[in-house]
């Protein structure tokens, strides 16, 4: 008498599910070598606020801290940096002596707004690090964020004249991608009408 005869389960259908993890695997695998070797910058965030005027989210001003509070309207008209960062927040440290040095450039504005912060935190970054920041508002609840759409902090927004978001840079910067990408983009910024 056979196996199937016997109502025993033959040992095929017990072979596909041991390679079928194996399968899942090499597919995953697959999937992701195709992104590396896709030559795609994976470090760029696409916004689809590209374009569009820039979130209607005042914000008030941080106390302690003689600025003013940030407010988009203030924005149209000139060139803009909108930072946004936080005290707790390292990579917003690492990057904080280039927003220095880009300060003193004087054809851009630096605004910014500290997220999710303490007051007291915020006020101790700024008077260790320096002020490179023209108006500075506080998003206490993250709610402009979320309207900005930041993934993460530090991520910065490039405002043309015309109050729209001409570009966005996620992460810190270093005196490199200055270089090589923020520069041109103010080039542009500031030649368009």
């Amino acid at each position: 008498m056979s196996a199937q005869e016997k109502g025993e389960a033959t040992p095929e259908p017990r072979r596909w599910l041991a390679i079928l993890p194996l399968l899942v695997f090499m597919a995953l695998a697959g999937v992701f070598l195709a992104q590396l070797l896709s030559g795609r910058d994976t470090s760029t965030v696409p916004s689809a606020l590209i374009g569009q005027p820039a979130p209607n989210t005042p914000l008030p001003a941080l106390e302690g801290v003689d600025l003013p509070a940030f407010d988009p309207a203030a924005l149209a008209g000139k060139v803009t940096l909108v930072n946004v960062w936080a005290s707790w927040c390292v990579p917003c440290r690492q990057e904080h002596p280039v927003l220095m040095e880009l300060a003193k450039d004087g054809r851009v504005d630096i605004v910014g707004f500290n997220y999710k912060d303490r007051p007291e935190n915020a006020r101790r970054f700024l008077s260790e690090l320096g002020n490179p920041y023209s108006a500075l508002g506080v998003d206490q609840s993250g709610r402009a964020a979320i309207d900005w759409g930041v993934y993460g902090i530090p991520e910065t927004f490039l405002i043309g004249k015309d109050g729209t978001i001409a570009w966005k840079h996620v992460g810190p910067f270093d005196p490199q991608n200055v270089a090589t990408t923020l520069m041109p983009e103010i080039e542009k910024a500031l030649a368009a009408q």
